[in-house]
Order: C-alpha cells, then sequence, then structure tokens
C-alpha cells in the first residue's frame, strides 16, 4: 500500500515538473515571439506572420496588421502631400513659360514685328527654365543621398567643429549657439560628414527663423541610445505645416528649396536613427536626433 502511494505520489510529481518544464518552455518561445516581432517592426520589416493556432499568436498578428495599416496609410498621405508640391512647383514654373511663349509667337507678325517686348519676355523664360533646373537639381540631392562611411566620433569634439563653423554666421545675426553635453565621453558610430549636414542646417534654419538663442544638448538615453536635442527661440513652425516639414519640397520658407529636413530624414533612417519635431511654440522649436 506504501509502495503504491509513493508510485502515485512520484507519479504526481513527475507530471508538475513535466508541466511546468513545458510552460516554461512555452513562454519562452512566447516571449522569442514578441522579441522576433519587436525586431522586425522597429526594421519596419513586416513580412511575417504566425500561425493563427493560439491567443497570442492571433493577437500578434493582429498588431501587426493595425501598424502595416497605420504604416501604409501614412505613407499614402506622404505620397499624396509629395505629388501636390510636386504638381504645384512644376506648374508654377512652366505656366509662365508656356503662357510667354504663346503670346511672343502670337504677338510677331509677317514682317517680324512684335508689340510685345521680346527681350523681356525671353528673360522671363530663361528665368522660369533656371528655375525649373534648380528644382530637378534638389531632387536628384535628395534621391541621392550617398550610403554612410561611419567611423567612431566623439560627440564633444563634433559639436565644437560645429559650433566654429558657424561661428560667423551666428555672429552676423547678433544670436548666440551653444553646447551642453549633459554626459560626458559620448562616441556615436556615424558618418561626420552627413551629420555634421543635419546640425548645420538645423542651425541655419533657426537663424533664418530669427532665433537669438540656440542650445544644442546631449545625453545617454535608455537602452544606450544617444539622444541631441537642438532648440532655438526663433519664430515657431506654423502648426498646419508641423506634420508636413519632413515632405520633401515642402518649405514654410518663400525662399526655401524644402529638402533639406527630409534628407536630413534619410541620413537618420540610414544610421539606424531618427529625428523628430518635439515641440514648436512661441518658447522653443526643438528637434530630436537619436542615434542607436
Amino acid at each position: 500500500m506504501i509502495q503504491t502511494s509513493w508510485l502515485i505520489a512520484a507519479c504526481c510529481a513527475s507530471a508538475v515538473v513535466a508541466a511546468l518544464v513545458a510552460h516554461i518552455a512555452t513562454r519562452r518561445r512566447d516571449i522569442n515571439k514578441v522579441a522576433y516581432m519587436m525586431d522586425a517592426m522597429e526594421d519596419g520589416e513586416l513580412n511575417f506572420r504566425f500561425l493563427n493556432n493560439n491567443r497570442l499568436n492571433r493577437t500578434l498578428n493582429r498588431i501587426r496588421f493595425i501598424f502595416d495599416k497605420q504604416r501604409t496609410a501614412h505613407e499614402q498621405d506622404s505620397w499624396n502631400k509629395l505629388i501636390r508640391i510636386l504638381t504645384h512647383e512644376i506648374m508654377n514654373t512652366v505656366t509662365p513659360i508656356y503662357t510667354l511663349s504663346d503670346a511672343l509667337a502670337n504677338s510677331v507678325d509677317d514682317e517680324g514685328r512684335s508689340q510685345l517686348n521680346i527681350k523681356a519676355g525671353l528673360k522671363t523664360i530663361a528665368h522660369s527654365s533656371n528655375n525649373l533646373i534648380r528644382f530637378v537639381e534638389s531632387y536628384r540631392q535628395m534621391s541621392g543621398v550617398a550610403r554612410p562611411i561611419k567611423k567612431a566620433i566623439d560627440l564633444n569634439e563634433l559639436m565644437d567643429k560645429i559650433i566654429a563653423l558657424n561661428s560667423e554666421l551666428v555672429a552676423e545675426q547678433h544670436a548666440q549657439c551653444r553646447y551642453l553635453p549633459m554626459d560626458s565621453d559620448l562616441i556615436i558610430y556615424v558618418d561626420e560628414g552627413q551629420i555634421a549636414q543635419i546640425l548645420i542646417n538645423l542651425i541655419k534654419n533657426a537663424l533664418q527663423a530669427g532665433a537669438k538663442h540656440i542650445e544644442i544638448t546631449s545625453m545617454l538615453a535608455d537602452e544606450d541610445e544617444i539622444v541631441v536635442e537642438v532648440a532655438n527661440d526663433g519664430e515657431p513652425i506654423p502648426i498646419a505645416a508641423q506634420e508636413s516639414i519632413f515632405v520633401p519640397f515642402f518649405s514654410t520658407k518663400s525662399e526655401g528649396s524644402g529638402i533639406g529636413l527630409s534628407i536630413s530624414q534619410q541620413i537618420m533612417h540610414q544610421h539606424n536613427g531618427s529625428i523628430e519635431l518635439l515641440r514648436s511654440n512661441l518658447t522653443q522649436t526643438v528637434f530630436r536626433l537619436t542615434f542607436r
């Protein structure tokens, strides 16, 4: 009787251990699934799908579907904005060329005399054509961002170079630009020229907005991310324009090409990082660069 009870107890204990091991293994697989999905979503890869054989898999598949749907909608919205801007820019440039060419042609009589000022008309056509060439050149710059050649860069040294390069321009605007590192000895693995291009562009944008104080800070954030923030007290970006500032050729400035922030975004993506507008109000405009 005692031996039988012992066997039953042993069998029960084995069953409990087996169930526990199976539970731990299942939990580990579930954790690995979630980790895989997060890595894939962070890299922008959504071509995965789990079998719909349990609640967790169905939930993960639904999250993937929702994320993919939102990304598609966002991309479509960006393309629509880009097409509207391209159409607007091209039509604004081509229309005067066509109108003036047609008017000049119709104004010339059989003896070659014209009631219009041909020289002035041709100058206007040449000016419009030059604007179109510049527009196409801007598009080529935007679509031709080179692959970064990365190396380890001391962030403090990079900032010292950037502030020195812009010191004359900052002084001309009677402004101040300073760098305040929150953490020391920060090293980033980047293409120095490309990252410098982003920061210089942000400083110039701030000066064009009338900023008198530009402050650049850096810190080590969670998960070993390095964050650089560029703040200025210039005119804020209009609320209606804040969602479009990274769309190619969109500009709030009459003389702007609208490709600076778009190129900056491409560069940061190639560095597995990001650039975002944190806020822009009457007090401060702040851009954040995150390096991972």
